[in-house]
């Protein structure tokens, strides 16, 4: 008989920025898929019993879990008849591979849901003061991964059109590519004078 499986967004990084239902669910889970940097106060919300999975990637080198390999880990649990959680950092479907877990378990008739979850995008500047729209100077905004800078990824982003049309840009995980995505919307023709911000870490305590 086959479980269940949620996508569940953890937020930003600040536990108090946990949705309810996110909570209910990973206190609910028999299994329990989780990424790094996913806050010790979330994962303690889940059962004694529960079994809690590291599947993260990190930023300092080491691999982590193959995609592939977590993909077979959502299907092998929930097949097994349990109720499994993906418990990713801010929201499943930005720029967390979402999608692509979704799309395994749908061709595997694996019944699923996914619980959004509060976003960086929105988050870290609001806890940095900053608002990504005002009705005074910002109408649009535009959402950028920077996590390739130099790569395949890189090449399709229209960083012309984004100049010219995007009030803001909010550029993700650019950490290790800053300079090259500063060369590159410099030289869309985005005004140098353009006021901006480097976040790191925002919403954590």
């Amino acid at each position: 008989m086959s479980g269940r499986v949620v996508l569940v967004g953890a937020g930003p990084g600040d536990p108090d920025l946990l949705t309810l239902r996110a909570a209910r669910e990973i206190r609910a889970a028999e299994v329990l898929l989780y990424d790094a940097l996913i806050p010790t106060a979330i994962l303690e919300l889940a059962s004694s019993d529960c079994e809690r999975i590291d599947v993260g990637k990190r930023g300092d080198g080491s691999r982590g879990v193959p995609q592939d390999q977590i993909a077979e880990l959502l299907l092998s649990k929930a097949r097994e008849g349990r109720y499994v959680v993906r418990l990713k950092g801010g929201d499943p479907f930005v720029f967390g591979r979402g999608g692509e877990e979704a799309s395994v378990l749908a061709e595997a008739g694996i019944p699923f849901e996914v619980v959004p979850g509060i976003s960086s995008i929105l988050a870290a500047p609001a806890y940095a003061g900053i608002p990504v729209t005002d009705r005074r100077f910002s109408s649009s905004v535009a959402v950028i991964t920077g996590h390739r800078g130099k790569s395949e990824e890189d090449r399709r982003i229209d960083w012309e059109g984004l100049a010219r049309s995007a009030d803001t840009l909010v550029i993700l995980m650019a950490t290790a590519w800053i300079e090259n995505i500063v060369e590159r919307v410099l030289r869309a023709g985005r005004d140098p004078e353009t006021p901006a911000a480097a976040i790191a870490s925002g919403t954590t305590p």
